[in-house]
């Protein structure tokens, strides 16, 4: 911070007035057992090359290397070390009077990169961890840093063991890094955190509304006068402002049923807030320890004015998660339900198609079923199955029997209408082809606007085609014209990105009874209104990429997910309808 505006700060009454001192919880206590801090660097790895980093460890008196120990990662480790927080100390006051679990403390300071000589600068990684929403350094604690402190400590694998807690741009980091692995970290403390317009923190309170809450627990602390001046009391940064972003991500954890509290205090961009109230943070974090943090529905649902539109809950939940089907596969493809609640799925590196009845039985429907890849279920219980290898699309009979539909074709991904036209991908040549109900395959759409088509949904009154773009942003909504051909082509609906990589993954999509459309993408479910406006995310079943998703079930109220080699299903509020049936839509919400 520049001297005249650190400055300008401290002309404020809170700033003279020295009301956040440290209390007797900071400060050692005779007959207190001390742990014992030592230092480390931890080796360039892969995730910041050439990158050491200096980190310190705490070890509590009490620790006992033969249990699973809870520990709490500090960003900016040092100063979390030093004079004015006393983390240490804390943990040294609150274990001994059982406010805290014999606790591991690891303090790691962000990365520099060395110099190449001394004519040149060196890099400093600060903003790159910490600001970034990416996986990356969730990705660096998991794989690089967490196992190498378990290499001389016993640390918990216990997700609601492990906590995390930032400063400023560490606690972007810290809130980050758990929000992407809750599978991981469940508790999170966040001090003057810069959830402003930098490198995209700004757009987290706006995911956290729609996104299905994570089993987290989250302590923010802010300044009301956090760069702000007089002259300035919207902010003196380009980024936004501290205290009103911290207050909206308050909101919006609040509205979407979070286990959080905002502590608003009168200091600028300093710890002295931070550090005086740490032991209470830390207390209130760790609260009812070990009973696992879990996810609550919002009590604004109860609450009278409680608007459904767009809603997670109004989908889901919160106590009905997902549940495999079945055993782990080879792989898991094209989920698609049936008459009497069967949903059938391909393994085609197994080679098979399986089909799971209304309580989740799984038995082989097919075996060498040509490679079949993608699927799609018809009346009568008819199954059309696409086989790559053999370039054609076949349908199977309820008892298995197996037709040619097409020749020469490359397929993957299938749409079937009432009328019996059959839609299917060329994803080579990024074309839609069809098979109308004379056996006539021709092309339905070629352009050039889509950049990786991969998935086909028909709206229940099939007058509209939904398809996927895996590497865009958008998904497209083309009309059903007249003779099957698809027409008048959008891209509709506006899919969330994922802050590393540059595809959205969107390779499936499934549409429920009044038209809202839901897509398979690399952060989740991803449900949009029937007007095109992305509305809710839900979590993927475990953590990865959701390749494929249906709606099935004897009601059509359980959606299917494909996972890597697992199927998953969870049951809903609503639901779509069987794709051999057409159905009238009501008008979207504007």
């Amino acid at each position: 911070m520049k001297p005249l505006l650190f400055a300008a700060l401290c002309l404020t009454a809170s700033c003279a007035s020295g009301q956040y001192v440290l209390g007797p919880d900071s400060q050692p206590q005779e007959g207190v057992p001390k742990g014992i801090i030592t230092k480390h660097v931890l080796a360039p790895g892969k995730y910041y090359p050439g990158t050491p980093h200096n980190y310190s460890i705490y070890v509590p008196a009490q620790y006992d290397a033969s249990k699973p120990t809870a520990f709490m990662i500090f960003l900016d480790g040092s100063g979390s070390l030093g004079n004015a927080q006393r983390v240490p100390v804390v943990f040294d006051n609150l274990i001994a009077k059982h406010d805290l679990p014999p606790m591991i403390g690891i303090f790691v300071d962000p990365g520099v990169l060395p110099a190449a000589s001394p004519q040149v600068m060196s890099r400093y990684e600060r903003c790159y961890e910490y600001d970034s929403l990416s996986t990356r350094y969730s990705q660096f604690l998991i794989d690089e840093l967490i196992p190498e402190v378990a290499k001389k400590y016993n640390l918990t694998k216990d997700p609601n063991a492990r906590g995390l807690a930032g400063v400023s741009t560490g606690a972007v980091g810290a809130f980050a890094a758990a929000w992407n692995r809750p599978d991981q970290f469940r508790r999170v403390l966040s001090f003057i955190g810069t959830f402003v317009a930098m490198k995209g923190a700004d757009e987290l309170p706006g995911l956290i509304r729609k996104t299905e809450p994570k089993p987290l627990r989250v302590f923010l602390q802010a300044g009301k006068n956090d760069h702000i001046v007089p002259e300035q009391p919207y902010g003196t940064f380009y980024a936004g402002s501290w205290p009103v972003n911290n207050k909206v991500m308050q909101e919006a954890f609040e509205s979407s049923g979070y286990d959080t509290k905002l502590v608003l205090g009168d200091e600028g961009h300093n710890m002295k807030q931070g550090a005086a109230i740490m032991p209470e943070a830390l207390r209130w974090l760790w609260r009812d320890y070990p009973a696992p943090i879990v996810v609550k529905e919002p009590e604004g649902m109860q609450r009278a004015g409680w608007d459904p539109r767009g809603k997670v809950y109004s989908l889901v939940s919160a106590d009905k998660g997902w549940q495999q089907v079945g055993e782990t596969y080879k792989t898991v493809a094209s989920p698609v339900g049936s008459s009497d609640g069967i949903v059938y799925f391909a393994d085609p590196a197994a080679n098979r198609i399986y089909k799971s009845d209304a309580d989740g039985k799984v038995s082989v429907f097919k075996d060498s079923s040509g490679g079949s890849a993608a699927l799609a279920a018809a009346s009568e219980g008819r199954l059309y199955a696409a086989q790559p290898a053999r370039k054609r699309i076949v349908v199977y009979s309820a008892s298995g029997g197996e037709k040619t539909v097409a020749q020469n074709v490359e397929a993957s991904s299938l749409a079937v209408s009432a009328a019996g036209v059959v839609y299917f991908i060329d994803a080579a040549r990024k074309t839609i082809g069809m098979v109308d109900a004379a056996g006539k395959v021709r092309t339905a759409y070629q352009g050039n606007d889509l950049a990786q088509p991969s998935g086909l949904a028909l709206s229940p009154d099939h007058g509209m085609m939904i398809v996927t773009d895996a590497q865009g942003r958008f998904s497209w909504s083309f009309q059903v014209g007249l003779e099957g051909a698809l027409i008048n082509g959008e891209p509709f609906y506006r899919l969330e990105m994922p802050e590393s990589g540059w595809m959205s993954e969107a390779r499936s999509a499934a549409v429920d009874a009044i038209g809202q459309v839901y897509f398979a993408t690399a952060i989740g479910i991803q449900g949009t209104e029937a007007n095109g406006r992305s509305a809710m995310i839900l979590n993927a079943p475990e953590h990865g990429v959701v390749s494929a998703i249906a709606f099935a079930g004897k009601d059509w109220n359980w959606l299917y997910a494909a996972e890597g080699g697992k199927l998953f299903r969870r049951p809903l509020k609503a639901g779509g309808v069987a794709p051999w049936v057409v159905g009238k839509l009501p008008k979207p919400p504007l």
